[in-house]
């Protein structure tokens, strides 16, 4: 494994604590109004006023510093191994579009139930990012880092277990992070291939 930091994943990191440090200067973060005027994703305000922008924006904010140290733990517990084996770009992308489809598919759920929240935080990407070391993992045989198959398989199941049994957790765009995250290492993660993005 490669010992060059991750520059992706410690991005993502500066990023996240900073935009939360200013809007806890500029409001309450456990405000929903104040987070919807912010940025979080809403869904009506994706179809009725095309603010297509909080797919993207949302991936960045957080409710409280309890939401955002959780997020940011497990970011750098999975991703940081990730970006050392399987390259800057490929994490990048997976990270990203996981995040967005995470949102896409939340969107998609509360129009189909007519049940409506207002939704932030970076764990429908970091779901993504697990999704794809489960699939690293299958294809190396073994382990990457620290991590190892069984515990991030359970680790995605207690995720799943803890969103389903209490409230406030937007299980879809965490369902829709992992599925996108695995289907995208699919594609882009292939070790016998030596190329400039690995």
């Amino acid at each position: 494994m490669s010992k060059k930091r991750p520059v992706f994943i410690y991005s993502m990191l500066i990023i996240n604590v900073a935009v939360f440090l200013w809007l806890s200067f500029a409001g309450s973060t456990d405000d929903g109004a104040f987070m919807a005027a912010h940025g979080a994703l809403l869904t009506q305000d994706i179809i009725i006023y095309k603010k297509y922008y909080e797919l993207v924006t949302s991936m960045f904010l957080h409710f409280g510093i309890d939401h955002l140290a959780s997020n940011m733990i497990i970011l750098i517990a999975v991703g940081d191994p990730l970006e050392r084996v399987i390259g800057t770009a490929r994490t990048a992308v997976i990270y990203l579009v996981s995040g967005i489809a995470g949102n896409l598919l939340s969107v998609a759920l509360e129009l189909a139930t007519a049940s409506f929240a207002v939704s932030a935080g970076a764990s429908g990407a970091i779901l993504g990012l697990l999704g794809a070391v489960i699939y690293v993992l299958i294809r190396n045989h073994g382990r990457i880092g620290g991590l190892s198959l069984w515990r991030v398989v359970l680790s995605v199941v207690i995720t799943f277990y803890i969103g389903l049994t209490g409230s406030g957790v937007n299980n879809a765009a965490h369902f829709g992070g992992l599925i996108c995250g695995l289907a995208l290492a699919v594609l882009l993660y292939h070790p016998s291939l030596n190329d400039p993005l690995k």
